[in-house]
């Protein structure tokens, strides 16, 4: 192995010199205790040998010129395996759970031990396997509570490919044992395991992308309706301090119809990771009943560990989650937040001696973001499944200003932009996104989606609540200067109705057990009701029915109140409402 020694050091960032050779992206072991970095550049001597340049994922208290840094001859990797569902993890994927009892990482902690799975072969000797084909299945682990977990497969390495020489029987294995031994046509022999390596920075191939899919639900109607992401999409959740970009992903995570969650909290304040580290354990997953835990990985990264880990860590998520989708699984991964990680990009470049572009981000910001998106996509897995990986990351502009880089890029790359809006926030107000600065690009795919569950005026319907919204907003503006008594009856209506969809339709409660999520059905049936209540209001005001006549029926706090007060068992009071309103307006 390739050996350096440390000449210079400053925070996450060393120099060392060496006569062996190293490559760009290498991951090396640094001082005696092996703290984890990578390489970012190489420089040649004029003497001889070359000057590497590092960024530590540890904290590099205690180094010193003179120590040694040892390359691994590869790339920064990470271990793909059945011990990941349920787990919770650092930017490095090291466990943050079990194992010896302290409060923070050692320095040169390693990933996880061994852990035992039940294996079941799905292939026998003679077989010819390709890169991404499953050769066996596993469940749940045994030093774990008793569970009927997400069933996982062992996958070949996407980079091998052979024929079958010998394979375990089912039984209860290490999941770094050899279960199957490929041999290649030139003779070579390969040994696989229930886990592989796979370096983060590099995507994991695909037989084929497929245009985006059915729509990622996720109970949220003002999401789900007016501004829907499709499975192997992208958003981006932009907002100001305390408007609800963490509450909003972790709700997301609960309620969404993904087979997999990846939530990584990537440099958020400490005590935010806290309470999603502590409530998570406990919730149950609305699916099944279990605990939601079986099917989520968590990876937290605070703004108190290393900085240059957070850089890594938004790779680390997004390789994990291309590890379920090439099983056949649709898997969303929540990121917040990727201003935190822009921040660790910033300091770690200014300490490299790189130009600053605006903002003091680094000139290749834009690229680094373009690569992490990219990744989202709903494919045709190399073994010929299905999968799809949806990205949605929240942005922290300062004070709310949606210039600023990190935002005006991010929106370049993704398709749906869910804007918090602070008066919202303040307003108690949820989910705070501002409908008038948000948009969705996937809404015209989704529509023959929305149309094959029983909704065929969708799309009108979708796009008849944006026009009133954004008429309110016109009209309010007028009413601050003439009054709202001054304006004309419709434009009253438009004032009534606007307020009627924001509180009986956007706002949901999180607290409510029938209104905290919402199933398409119920999301369908709410427009219906809003849709028609808007056609026999206007109808009414033609025919010289007063505003403050329709102000004072009986049913209208019911229409408003119809998503806390109707759960998903109680469809058929739908029924009930439509006719009370058609009989109150006659």
């Amino acid at each position: 192995m390739s050996t350096a020694t440390i000449h210079w050091i400053s925070g996450p960032v060393l120099r060392a010199v060496s006569n062996d050779t190293f490559h760009i992206r290498e991951a090396v072991w640094v001082g005696s205790k092996g703290l984890l970095g990578e390489v970012v550049r190489l420089k040649a001597l004029p003497e001889s040998g070359q000057e590497l340049t590092v960024q530590v994922f540890e904290d590099t208290t205690g180094l010193r010129p003179g120590d040694p840094v040892q390359g691994q001859g590869a790339a920064l990797s990470v271990r793909l395996g059945p011990g990941l569902l349920g787990q919770i993890f650092d930017g490095l994927l090291r466990p943050l759970t079990g194992g010896e009892e302290r409060n923070f990482l050692a320095p040169g902690q390693q990933p996880q031990s061994d852990q035992h799975f039940p294996f079941q072969p799905l292939v026998e000797t003679g077989r010819i396997l390709k890169g991404g084909e499953p050769f066996g299945l596993i469940r749940a682990a045994t030093d774990t509570p008793p569970r009927d977990g997400l069933e996982q497969q062992c996958l070949v390495p996407p980079t091998l490919q052979g024929e079958v020489v010998s394979i375990a029987e089912a039984g209860l294995y290490s999941d770094r044992a050899p279960l199957c031994t490929l041999q290649e046509s030139d003779g070579r022999q390969h040994t696989l395991a229930m886990s592989h390596s796979w370096p983060v920075r590099t995507p994991r191939p695909v037989a084929e992308r497929l245009t985006i899919g059915p729509p990622l639900l996720t109970g949220q109607r003002i999401l789900d309706c007016l501004f829907p992401v499709a499975r192997g999409g992208k958003a981006t959740v932009p907002g100001g301090f305390g408007t609800g970009k963490t509450v909003l992903l972790e709700t997301i995570a609960k309620w969404c119809n993904a087979d997999v969650i990846i939530y990584l909290g990537c440099g958020e304040r400490g005590n935010e990771m806290a309470g999603v580290l502590d409530e998570f354990p406990h919730l149950e997953d609305p699916r099944s009943g279990r605990p939601l835990m079986e099917r989520m990985v968590v990876i937290a990264n605070t703004s108190n560990m290393p900085v240059a880990a957070r850089e890594a860590s938004i790779y680390t998520g997004v390789t994990v989650a291309e590890y379920f989708r090439d099983q056949g699984l649709h898997v969303a991964l929540m990121a917040d937040s990727t201003s935190r990680w822009a921040e660790a990009l910033r300091e770690v470049s200014g300490r490299l001696g790189e130009l600053p572009g605006e903002g003091g981000y680094p000139a290749y910001l834009s690229t680094r973001l373009a690569d992490f998106y990219e990744r989202a996509a709903r494919v045709q897995t190399l073994s010929g499944k299905g999968g799809s990986v949806t990205l949605i990351g929240a942005v922290s502009p300062p004070s709310s200003d949606f210039s600023e880089p990190v935002t005006t890029h991010t929106k370049r790359y993704v398709r749906n932009f869910w804007a918090l809006d602070r008066k919202r926030a303040h307003a108690r107000f949820y989910p705070a996104i501002d409908p008038l600065t948000s948009y969705s690009e996937d809404a015209s795919v989704l529509a023959s989606w929305w149309h094959a569950r029983g909704n065929p005026n969708w799309a009108a319907q979708r796009r008849r609540f944006l026009t009133v919204l954004e008429e309110q907003a016109r009209l309010e503006r007028m009413a601050m200067i003439l009054g709202k008594d001054a304006l004309p009856p419709q434009q009253q209506l438009v004032l009534l109705v606007a307020g009627l969809i924001n509180e009986g339709f956007l706002r949901q409660s999180a607290f409510s057990s029938k209104d905290r999520a919402a199933s398409p059905q119920k999301q369908n049936r709410m427009m219906a009701i809003l849709d028609r209540f808007m056609d026999l209001a206007e109808q009414a005001v033609a025919n010289g029915m007063s505003i403050e006549q329709i102000q004072t029926l009986p049913l209208l706090r019911r229409v408003q109140r119809m998503g806390e007060e109707i759960g998903e068992e109680e469809l058929e009071l739908f029924t009930q409402l439509e006719e009370g309103m058609e009989k109150a307006f006659r």
